[in-house]
């Protein structure tokens, strides 16, 4: 296990090719926070993103924010929610926009694993419950569009020392979700075993 310092945007894929499950890693740069309506509106309604996905970190966030009179917002807790029911978004989003790294709560399951692989990308662990940290981490709102989704807009986020993230899938098909699952699976045929 080794650790890590990422800049998003990515413009070098050995950045994400350096990163295996277990890692950690704090995260530079910038981030950007999406979650289920505005996925469904780039693939379903077949709307192009106002943002570059290019190398980006997506994180899966309906944040909670305060609008400033000058229009901007200021964050007031930003927190992750569950990525498993977006997984279907994910080879679209490394094939068609180059994201390269997608966050969120709870891990993606096993058929996230290929086209993670196929596509140098990763899925990064982060602790729930942990919002009023991740809150912290952010330095500014930069830039928000889809407003009429709100809060599930696109958000830009700047970033310093997000985290520490741990690598739950690798770009190589290294799965900590699968490694536990097949050990608490060979755990339970052993305690079967000496029934």
């Amino acid at each position: 296990m080794a650790t890590h310092e990422v800049t998003f945007p990515v413009t070098d894929s050995q950045e994400i090719l350096k990163l295996r499950a277990g890692d950690e890693v704090v995260v530079q740069g910038h981030i950007i926070g999406i979650r289920d309506r505005t996925q469904i509106r780039i693939f379903d309604q077949g709307q192009e993103p106002p943002m570059d996905l290019r190398g980006a970190f997506l994180l899966h966030t309906a944040p909670n924010v305060r609008k400033r009179d000058d229009g901007g917002y200021d964050p007031m807790c930003i927190g992750t929610t569950t990525s498993a029911r977006m997984v279907r978004f994910t080879e679209p989003l490394g094939a068609q926009y180059g994201v390269r790294a997608i966050c969120g709560k709870g891990g993606f399951p096993d058929e996230a694993i290929e086209p993670m692989q196929r596509l140098g990308m990763v899925y990064f662990a982060i602790v729930g419950g942990a919002a009023a940290l991740e809150t912290t981490q952010i330095e500014e709102i930069e830039q928000v569009e889809w407003e009429d989704l709100m809060p599930e807009c696109l958000w830009k986020f700047r970033v310093k020392d997000f985290g520490p993230l741990t690598v739950g899938i690798d770009a190589h098909g290294g799965s900590l979700y699968r490694d536990v699952q097949d050990a608490a699976k060979k755990k339970l045929e052993e305690l079967y075993a000496r029934l």
